[in-house]
């Protein structure tokens, strides 16, 4: 059958933490004016109170309950998820036995009531996790992992008895809780990984954070330092293929499981923000429609179509015109994928036009703008002409705006005009 374009088997996603705090460099942004190309939002963060550190609180703190209910409501009606970040950098989570665990549960549980989101994302880090001699990947017997096990398990039960769906889990390790069990299998090195296997099949999305980061080995014996392009590719294509350690064999994930975790600008972490051309040059080379980015070479010839997509700290700083240039970051992400996603604007409120149809000696293209108003920078739009046999005549790279196309020489038939994921059947 005639086709166009070859269809990707997922839809990727851009995940972003949601700062639920003001903080002047990277102000907070009320939830319902994040832009749509994040079609996946992670509330940072449930944190752990009263003194432990197992039971989870989570409380808006510039709007009212009732105000970020009904924001999160309007954000997940355009057919977006929103997920609660449990965890982060300053508030690590230990469940040391059934007590803590049933209490963690129970604690997210009654959040999860309260609050309509999708799903959890686990951002364990500190002590929250930590592997010894006599554990292993495949048969862990570590109690906290153990516990965390168990506890994930028993959300996503309870979280399918009341809302007839799955529930949606991300994890966000920093690299030497998985990567780095190729160094070490020992402490915190490595220890995400007995997690990642038990839930493999519950997991949606892993991102790993590819920052903050010391060097790490690839899969081909290369070290690597973060804030390059053979970091990403390396880092990323290790948890798809899968690595040995002490501590028995990482089978990999799906690639559609993983995404590329990088900072939104350079104050937004530590190390590891990396400039718009090498974040597309590897995203791109990962994908399979670039090519290599730097001296590691992809495992896998042609690489990984299905990529998850990308992930970033966070929605603010990526909104934040002190720190590089505003949305850098969803502009790297529509490079890299596309427009795949959801979009600026559904094609149903800004739909392209090609006129006259039957073509003449002159052809105009309409192609509307895509909220340039909230998002600023490389907006183009891809355009192609196909006649058809499936032959691609005209390939563009163009601004929204009016577009004359001379198509004077083209001979009597019919044509095919992609753009914004549409198709238009033309005659002349």
């Amino acid at each position: 059958p005639f086709q166009l374009y070859a269809q990707p088997s997922v839809t990727p996603t851009l995940l972003g933490y949601f700062h639920n705090w003001n903080f002047a460099p990277a102000p907070y942004l009320p939830l319902n004016q994040v832009p749509s190309d994040y079609n996946l939002i992670a509330v940072a963060f449930a944190l752990p109170t009263g003194g432990t550190d197992y039971r989870i609180s989570f409380i808006p703190e510039v709007v009212s309950p009732s105000q970020f209910r009904q924001q999160m409501q309007s954000v997940q009606s355009q057919g977006r998820k929103i997920i609660l970040s449990v965890g982060g950098a300053t508030a690590p989570i230990v469940l040391n036995n059934t007590l803590e665990r049933d209490s963690f549960v129970a604690s997210l549980n009654r959040i999860l009531i309260e609050y309509p989101f999708d799903g959890i994302d686990l951002n364990l880090e500190g002590a929250s996790l930590q592997v010894s001699q006599s554990s292993s990947i495949q048969n862990p017997t570590d109690t906290p992992i153990l516990m965390m096990t168990g506890a994930v398990r028993q959300l996503m039960s309870d979280f399918r008895t009341r809302n007839n769906r799955r529930m949606l889990l991300t994890m966000a390790p920093e690299t030497a809780y998985v990567q780095g069990g190729q160094s070490a299998f020992s402490g915190v090195w490595g220890a995400y990984l007995p997690l990642i296997h038990a839930l493999r099949d519950s997991i949606h999305l892993l991102s790993v954070q590819l920052y903050n980061s010391g060097s790490m080995y690839g899969i081909d014996g290369g070290i690597y330092q973060q804030g390059t392009a053979d970091f990403i590719v390396a880092m990323v294509e290790a948890v798809i293929r899968g690595f040995p350690t002490s501590g028995g064999y990482f089978s990999g994930l799906r690639p559609d499981q993983v995404t590329i975790g990088l900072p939104a600008c350079p104050l937004a972490a530590g190390g590891g923000y990396m400039d718009s051309l090498l974040v597309r040059a590897a995203g791109k080379y990962l994908r399979g429609t670039g090519p290599q980015a730097g001296s590691y070479i992809l495992a896998q010839s042609g690489g990984y179509p299905t990529l998850g997509g990308m992930m970033t700290w966070s929605i603010n700083w990526d909104a934040a015109s002190s720190c590089a240039s505003s949305w850098e970051y969803v502009r790297n992400y529509r490079s890299v994928f596309g427009g795949m996603g959801t979009g600026i604007r559904s094609i149903a409120d800004a739909r392209v036009r090609a006129y006259p149809n039957p073509m003449q000696s002159v052809l105009s293209i309409d192609l509307p703008e895509f909220d340039a108003g909230a998002i600023s920078g490389d907006d183009r739009v891809r355009i192609q002409l196909f006649d058809s046999f499936g032959r691609n005549l005209r390939d563009e790279w163009v601004l929204p705006g009016n577009i004359r196309w001379d198509v004077s020489q083209l001979a009597h038939g019919v044509y095919y005009l992609c753009a914004a994921n549409q198709i238009m059947c033309l005659v002349k």
